[in-house]
C-alpha cells in the first residue's frame, strides 16, 4: 500500500498496535521486548497507568489556553524540575531540539550583553543536538548537515572528553560565551567521557565567563541512575535541556536555567504556542512521581549493571567486541565492523534495539525493565551478536 508520509526515516517494516510495561505488540500479535524505549523517551514502558490516568484526568478539564496566561500546572512542573534539578527556572517547549534552540538563544543574548557582536559556541564531534537549522549546526556530524548548508554560523567543534583542545579553542577565539555538550553522549555511540570532564568544563566555564551548557536530552530522567547526569559530578550547569523521557511519550521539552543564565531571557525573548501546555505538564509531573515513588533512578545502575556484565560474560573471547561500556541504562556494545543488520536480526526475534554510528549496538531499555526480561535481552542479543560476528569470521576467513 502506498504511503504519504513524507520519506524522512529508513523505518522498519513492523506497525505496533499496543504496549505495556517493556512489551509491544505489533499489528499480527507478535510480541516484542522494547530493548530502545522508543530511543528513550518510554523510559516507565508503555500505557503506564499512572500516565494514562493523568492524561484522561487532564483531557477532560482542559488542553490548551496559551502562555498569555498562568497555567498551574506549567508552574507546579518547573517547581518540581527546580527542586530535583538544583536550577533556578525553566523555559517548556515540544521537543529536545527546542529546548536546544533555547539554550543558544540564552546563550547569543548572553554574548551581546557583553558586548560581543558574533557570539561562538563550542561544541563538540560527535554530539547530537536536533534537526532544525541551528540545532543541525551545533551537532557534529558532517552526514545528517549535508544538503542543508549554509549552516548557522557562530559553533566552532571540539573533540569530546578532550579538555586541552576546548583550552585551546579558548585560547584562539575571544568570542567564545558558552560550551554546549552532553553529559553523555547517545547518537554518537554511548561515549562516556572521564570522570571529570564536567568537572573540568565547569572550571573554565568559571574562569573565563561563559555558560556551561548541558543537552541531558538523551540521559536525563533517571537514566544513568541520577536524575540527571551531571548530578554524578557533583555540580551546576548554567543552562540544561530535558526532553524524550520527560512525558513519556507525549511532546514536552524543557530548558532549565541557573545563576549569570537564569535572568537573560524575557517577555517577548522566545514562545512557544504549544510549550508547557496542561496536558503535556499533566503528564511529566505523573512521570515524576513514579520515578520517584517507585525507586527507579537508583535502580537504572543496577539494572544497567546486569545488563553489561551479562553480556560480558556470555560474550567473553570474541574478537569482534571492541567493548562494553554503559552508564545506568545507558549501554553502548562496540563491534570492529558494521553491525545494522543485527536491528533486522533482532526484530526478527521480536527484540528491538538500535545501531550507532555503524558499529555500536545501543541499548536504551526503559527503566521499569524485570529481571526476567533483562535475562531475555542478555540471552538473545548475546546469542545473536555470537551469530554475526560468527558469520564475520567466516567471511574474513575466506577472504584470506
Amino acid at each position: 500500500m502506498t504511503s504519504h508520509v513524507m520519506p524522512t526515516y529508513g523505518r522498519l517494516d513492523v506497525t505496533f498496535e499496543r504496549g505495556e510495561g517493556a512489551w509491544l505488540w505489533d499489528d499480527n500479535n507478535k510480541q516484542y521486548l522494547d530493548a530502545l524505549s522508543g530511543i528513550a523517551v518510554c523510559g516507565l514502558g508503555h500505557a503506564h497507568p499512572a500516565v494514562h490516568r493523568a492524561i484522561c484526568k487532564q483531557s477532560e478539564k482542559l488542553l490548551h489556553t496559551s502562555n498569555i496566561y498562568r497555567i498551574g500546572v506549567q508552574e507546579q512542573l518547573a517547581d518540581r524540575l527546580i527542586s530535583l534539578s538544583g536550577m533556578e527556572n525553566v523555559f517548556f517547549c515540544n521537543s529536545g531540539a527546542e529546548a536546544n534552540e533555547a539554550a543558544i538563544k540564552i546563550a547569543r543574548k548572553f554574548g551581546h550583553e557583553r558586548g560581543i557582536d558574533n557570539p561562538a559556541v563550542i561544541v563538540t564531534e560527535k554530539s547530537f543536538h536536533g534537526r532544525t537549522l541551528a540545532t543541525l549546526s551545533a551537532t557534529g556530524n558532517a552526514k545528517i548537515q549535508k544538503g542543508f548548508e549554509p549552516l548557522v554560523d557562530g559553533f566552532i567543534r571540539a573533540p569530546y572528553n578532550n579538555i586541552g583542545a576546548i583550552e585551546s579553542t579558548l585560547s584562539q577565539n575571544p568570542n567564545i560565551v558558552a560550551i554546549l555538550v552532553e553529559p553523555i553522549q547517545g547518537e554518537g555511540g554511548i561515549n562516556i567521557p572521564a570522570s571529570d570532564y564536567l568537572n573540568k568544563i565547569r572550571a573554565l566555564c568559571d574562569r573565563h565567563n561563559l555558560l556551561m551548557m548541558l543537552d541531558e536530552i538523551q540521559s536525563g530522567i533517571g537514566r544513568t541512575g541520577k536524575f540527571l547526569a551531571y548530578q554524578h559530578n557533583g555540580l551546576l550547569p548554567d543552562v540544561c535541556t530535558l526532553a524524550k523521557a520527560l512525558g513519556n511519550g507525549v511532546p514536552v521539552g524543557a530548558c532549565l536555567a541557573a545563576g549569570k543564565a537564569a535572568t537573560i531571557l524575557t517577555a517577548g525573548n522566545h514562545g512557544s504556542t504549544f510549550g508547557g501546555n496542561p496536558l503535556a505538564c499533566s503528564a511529566a509531573l505523573a512521570v515524576l512521581d513514579v520515578i520517584e515513588n517507585d525507586n527507579l533512578i537508583a535502580s537504572a545502575e543496577t539494572k544497567g549493571h546486569a545488563i553489561s556484565t551479562g553480556l560480558a560474560k556470555q560474550l567473553q573471547g570474541n574478537p569482534h567486541i571492541i567493548e562494553i561500556r554503559y552508564k545506568g541504562l545507558m549501554i553502548g556494545i562496540e563491534l570492529d565492523e558494521p553491525c545494522s543488520e543485527l536491528v533486522q536480526m533482532a526484530l526478527a526475534q521480536g527484540l528491538l534495539i538500535n545501531v550507532t554510528q555503524e558499529k555500536i549496538i545501543r541499548l536504551l531499555p526503559p527503566l521499569i525493565i524485570d529481571d526476567m526480561q533483562i535475562k531475555q535481552l542478555v540471552e538473545t542479543l548475546a546469542t545473536l551478536i555470537a551469530q554475526f560476528t560468527a558469520k564475520l569470521s567466516t567471511l574474513s576467513d575466506h577472504a584470506a
